[in-house]
């Protein structure tokens, strides 16, 4: 069983994860923890942070001479930003000179006060805050490592950002299966590059433009935008996930891992939530079977590679949707302040336009962690290769 934990605040010395549940034998290094979180930092209309980040990686646990050890991987990321915040962030007794209390409507800031009996919404929003998705994209490049070996690869492209649609009339068209995604091109594991290279990671050309230009017009108004990512894993084999437990249902898993992503309010898999409107005699995908290469297919992709709880082998597919930021570089939200209760506006924290880029990257790494974890239960193995052994002779009993 695959488990991690994260650690840290957003402005404290550094983000730690532990993940627990990795094979022994698996080759890992921290060069390819460090060009994951690059890609996290990736997109237009991120705030002058991304600039500031470095992501000082240390493997501190769980690797010997590049190839974990079967014990829990450690993985720290130092702030290089942590000498300007020692005062502020200190561990040590004392009291901030400047504590926020005018808490910003979208964030956990008032109801992280309320629940934990606190007066400076700092300490709530340290830990709230989507820098701590750094340490889980650090823990997702294990998982992704280990996927690699079984064939699958986890790939996501934005499909809107600030209303501006991939496929709409206007922003491009492409090919795919039916359905919601089949109005616009997918990209396959080999196309990531090109999609990194997009400033908006998006792999339809011709939305790319407005979008940018929505993010600009945004920035020039002091507002935040919202958007949508779809993460596509290919390879993913038959089995994954259960029907006889409602808590290892393969769809529920990734639908509880993508929307602890944070500031996403939607998830849907396959056609999600427009084939409610359909007929049942065009919302399933027909099964058929390919003696080329001795397996059943589904010539659709309608249910997004999950049945029933189960992965049948098809491509997963899953669509994120993130609302707008809610700390504003021009800030109009009103709140109230703690400490007085009277009206004000919310105070304004160092801030992106928007994040849907970089967010696309994040979903990925729940995906990959969801999809490891259920292989390794499935699959077993205290090694990279008994693990193996188990797959093939499992992809074998199928034909």
């Amino acid at each position: 069983m695959l488990r991690y934990l994260t650690a840290g605040e957003s402005h404290g010395q550094a983000l730690v994860v532990v993940v627990e549940g990795l094979p022994a034998g698996l080759a890992f290094s921290k060069e390819e923890v460090q060009a994951e979180l690059a890609r996290r930092r990736l997109g237009y209309g991120r705030g002058p942070r991304m600039r500031f980040e470095k992501d000082e990686v240390t493997l501190l646990a769980g690797v010997r001479h590049g190839r974990t050890l079967g014990s829990p991987l450690a993985i720290e990321i130092a702030n290089t930003e942590w000498p300007k915040w020692v005062e502020e962030m200190s561990p040590a007794p004392g009291a901030t000179a400047k504590p926020l209390t005018k808490p910003r409507p979208g964030h956990a800031d008032l109801a992280g006060m309320q629940k934990y009996g606190l007066k400076d919404a700092r300490d709530v929003l340290e830990r709230a805050s989507a820098r701590e998705t750094a340490a889980r994209v650090a823990a997702g490049c294990a998982a992704k490592a280990l996927l690699a070996h079984l064939g699958v690869s986890v790939v996501s492209h934005v499909v809107a950002l600030g209303g501006v649609h991939v496929g709409r009339p206007g922003c491009g068209s492409g090919h795919g299966g039916d359905g919601a995604g089949g109005s616009y091109p997918r990209p396959r594991p080999e196309d990531l590059d090109a999609v990194d290279r997009s400033e908006v990671r998006c792999f339809d050309p011709s939305a790319e433009p407005a979008m940018v230009a929505a993010i600009k017009q945004a920035a020039k108004d002091g507002d935040s935008l919202g958007g949508t990512a779809e993460v596509l894993a290919y390879g993913v084999p038959v089995g994954l996930g259960s029907y006889a437990h409602w808590d290892r249902r393969l769809d529920g898993l990734l639908a509880q891992a993508l929307m602890s992503i944070q500031a996403i309010k939607a998830v849907e898999i396959g056609d999600g939530m427009e084939i409610s409107d359909r007929r049942g005699s065009v919302s399933h995908d027909a099964i058929v079977w390919e003696p080329g290469i001795g397996a059943y297919r589904r010539e659709t992709s309608r249910a997004g590679g999950i049945e029933g709880g189960i992965s049948t082998g098809e491509m997963i597919v899953a669509r994120v949707f993130m609302k707008p930021l809610a700390t504003l570089n021009r800030p109009v939200l009103k709140t109230v302040d703690t400490a007085t209760k009277e009206e004000t506006v919310s105070f304004k924290e160092r801030t992106d336009v928007t994040a849907v880029p970089a967010m696309g990257v994040v979903a990925e790494t729940m995906v990959a962690l969801v999809l490891a974890q259920e292989a390794i239960r499935k699959f077993g193995g205290d090694s990279l290769e008994e693990m193996l052994y188990n797959f093939h002779g499992f992809v074998e009993s199928l034909r």
